[in-house]
């Protein structure tokens, strides 16, 4: 019997390498390479004052997910999508939106919105969604992005205050 490996050279049972690297941008409350094999996925956390129309009111924040794949982040060019979003990218985006709110307490924002923005910066063979959901619960846990919730969290005066380079000192 023949022994077979994939086109990246790994025996069928060996794992792609998988590398996790934490502030990978300086200018969000947190953020995160993750590369899995080939495949990298770049996430960023920013936190920003209000909430969708139907969480006003309740005292709770919320959390949204987006997702995208740069141009060339594939072997063949892919346009940017502008206004419209095709249908794997949108439950892509719903998917991590969701499993990200559901293992948090949204109580803790505040009337505040976190955004989680996801972009492929290169697609390997294959692992995008596992890359993708990866990146963004690590990103959401992030020391930075929890130090900057808390910040946030004080009394809006004080928060004011304070810019956001003088807030992540």
């Amino acid at each position: 019997m023949t022994e077979f490996t994939r086109a990246d050279g790994r025996a069928l049972d060996q794992m792609r390498s998988v590398r996790i690297t934490r502030n990978f941008t300086t200018n969000p409350a947190g953020s995160v390479l993750v590369e899995f094999g080939n495949t990298r996925v770049m996430c960023t956390a920013s936190v920003e004052y209000g909430v969708p129309r139907f969480k006003r009111d309740s005292g709770e924040g919320w959390l949204t997910a987006e997702y995208a794949m740069l141009p060339r982040s594939t072997a063949d060019r892919q346009a940017r999508e502008r206004n419209l979003q095709n249908g794997r990218r949108h439950e892509i985006q719903r998917l991590l939106g969701r499993a990200l709110r559901s293992s948090m307490d949204l109580k803790f924002f505040r009337n505040q919105t976190l955004y989680v923005d996801c972009d492929v910066l290169v697609v390997g063979a294959g692992g995008i969604g596992c890359a993708t959901s990866t990146s963004a619960r690590v990103t959401y846990r992030s020391r930075e992005a929890r130090r900057s919730l808390a910040l946030r969290s004080c009394s809006s005066t004080e928060v004011k205050s304070h810019s956001w380079s003088r807030a992540r000192e």
